[in-house]
């Protein structure tokens, strides 16, 4: 609601005395502060390609407010008072009335737009991946709500491509079924759906609003995309299986290929991943 929006604004977060009490979510001011965040940086990119450097300007230093609801004490996502302290009785695993439908190990994570910034504001990149494999280990993922759903991916950033596909792999197996409840949560939007399809394919965009796609780990031994502007891009995966989901090496139109992401435009001009 406005009231929301205009405190974060004001304070570049939305304070815990805060409830947005006509919307149906009321409360879960930390998971508007993220989402927010990310949406700036989204209404950002449209505007510097509308060329309006200004508005950029605003809005790309507004993506950055997700830093005022992580708590450097745990490195994890908080709630904050308009005084600016932070909520003193936060547990990360457990439901939050200040994050939306979970708890702050499940939405520290929704900053899609600046993982290395997310990574710094944690900690570093050994509280990162320690906080990461907290998750998976314990059994504290929950892919039934969306917000998560890039969160497996995110060890490519922190250069351990390995666990981004042991878990995307142990996440396509483990929560998807062809029997009734077979979805670990509502297909919104279509969006359990869409994490399966790009997932099996090997790959899947962490971040909407840049041209990059994660790689993790393809399902097929050949799988073809016949795209719109009628050239085919192929992903090739020599002996994949259940447990061979590794990806020792890789080539792209028969050239060496090291990094853990691939552009929009390398799939549309077609050719072959191997």
């Amino acid at each position: 609601g406005r009231r929301a929006l205009k405190s974060y604004m004001e304070y570049g977060y939305i304070p815990l005395e805060d409830s947005v009490k006509e919307a149906y979510h009321q409360r879960e001011q930390t998971s508007r502060t993220l989402e927010y965040a990310y949406d700036d940086f989204a209404l950002a990119q449209v505007s510097k390609m509308l060329g309006e450097s200004d508005d950029y300007n605003v809005l790309i230093e507004r993506s950055k407010n997700y830093r005022n609801v992580i708590d450097p004490q745990s490195g994890y996502a908080n709630g904050r008072y308009a005084d600016g302290s932070l909520y003193e009785g936060a547990n990360p695993y457990t439901f939050a009335f200040y994050i939306t439908e979970g708890a702050p190990c499940h939405y520290t994570w929704y900053v899609p737009h600046d993982v290395q910034g997310l990574m710094d504001a944690m900690g570093g990149r050994d509280m990162f991946v320690a906080k990461l494999d907290t998750l998976f280990e314990q059994n504290l993922y929950w892919h039934g709500n969306e917000p998560c759903h890039q969160v497996a991916y995110l060890y490519n950033d922190a250069g351990e491509a390995w666990k981004t596909q042991k878990y995307v792999r142990h996440i396509l197996d483990s929560e998807y079924g062809d029997s009734p409840g077979g979805l670990a949560g509502n297909d919104d939007a279509g969006q359990m759906s869409a994490w399966y399809v790009f997932s099996s394919l090997g790959f899947y965009p962490v971040c909407p609003g840049t041209p990059y796609y994660y790689i993790g780990t393809p399902t097929f031994e050949r799988a073809v995309l016949h795209l719109e502007n009628g050239r085919t891009f192929t992903i090739v995966a020599h002996g994949v299986s259940k447990e061979n989901c590794y990806i020792k090496s890789a080539k792209l139109n028969g050239k060496p290929y090291e990094s853990t992401k691939i552009h929009h435009d390398d799939i549309m001009a077609g050719g072959i991943m191997e």
